[in-house]
């Protein structure tokens, strides 16, 4: 099955600035080969089911190693059978809205 996903990983006990986690997290994300897109809050991430869930495991993994104690993830799934649709299909049908 396909998903897109909105995933925010907040790592807790390491200080005030998380981009070194965050950093981390992206590296993972490129690494796998998935369509993704970071935004100032979260990364958007799609493809198969399996390889998505892998990815958000993994950066969890990778951001404990860094010494995190606790982590807190917000993850928002989406799937769709009816039709296939990518992030940037979603993204053009609102711009095409506004263009009018």
């Amino acid at each position: 099955m396909h998903v897109m996903v909105d995933l925010c990983v907040v790592p807790l006990g390491v200080g005030v600035s998380v981009s070194p986690q965050v950093a981390a997290c992206q590296k993972v994300i490129r690494a796998s080969g998935l369509s993704h897109r970071l935004h100032a809050y979260g990364t958007n991430i799609e493809g198969p089911w399996d390889e998505v869930m892998a990815v958000v495991k993994r950066c969890h993994e990778v951001v404990h190693e860094m010494g995190a104690p606790r982590i807190t993830s917000t993850l928002k799934v989406g799937t769709r059978i009816d039709r296939v649709q990518s992030l940037d299909d979603k993204v053009a049908s609102v711009e095409a809205l506004l263009e009018r």
